[in-house]
């Protein structure tokens, strides 16, 4: 599974890992994601969303329908 939200586009960041000595390894940053299943009663079906944390909390919010309509906005394929 990619490291990107489907709902928020959160992707990785990257940086560095600096040593004692001060010396720098490249580094990368990824995004708490996780893969969730959620009834879509319009569709009469589940669906499985890879989302961060925060697309949790904000599918919660908004409701299944309203995230599933901002992923197909944004081209998403569900």
């Amino acid at each position: 599974m990619s490291a990107h939200c489907q709902l928020t586009g959160r992707q990785p960041g990257f940086g560095h890992n600096i040593s004692h000595s001060h010396r720098r390894t490249s580094r990368r940053f990824d995004p708490n994601i996780q893969s969730k299943c959620y009834w879509l009663p319009s569709e009469g079906r589940y669906v499985r969303l890879a989302l961060s944390t925060k697309g949790i909390k904000t599918v919660d919010m908004i409701g299944i329908e309203a995230a599933v309509a901002r992923i197909r906005a944004r081209g998403g394929k569900v």
